[in-house]
């Protein structure tokens, strides 16, 4: 199985690519859109990986294909420039989900 990059920038699809993983670069909301249902679309594809700030421009759509859709799955990455989200995201989340602190 293979894996699948949406990205928003040359560096971060050449870097990917360096590693095997095959991905288009967009940066339209209709763009992205399209990119990530042609990746649906292929059988061979296990894991979509998408910057964060292209999940950013439809985030309904990929929580519908992420709730409705049980393959492939889909991954959030951050760029080259780092995530968008805070430092503690993790352990909030742990704690949000099983009321654990860490």
């Amino acid at each position: 199985m293979k894996m699948f990059l949406i990205s928003d920038n040359i560096d971060t699809q050449t870097g990917m690519r360096l590693a095997g993983i095959e991905g288009v670069v967009v940066h339209e909301e209709h763009e992205v859109r399209e990119a990530l249902e042609n990746a649906l679309g292929m059988k061979t594809t296990a894991v979509i990986l998408i910057t964060e700030k292209l999940a950013r421009l439809i985030p309904d759509y990929i929580k519908h294909v992420k709730l409705n859709v049980k393959y492939p799955l889909i991954v959030e990455i951050p760029d080259r420039h780092g995530t968008s989200r805070p430092a503690d995201s993790i352990t909030r989340y742990i704690k949000e989900s099983i009321g654990l602190k860490i």
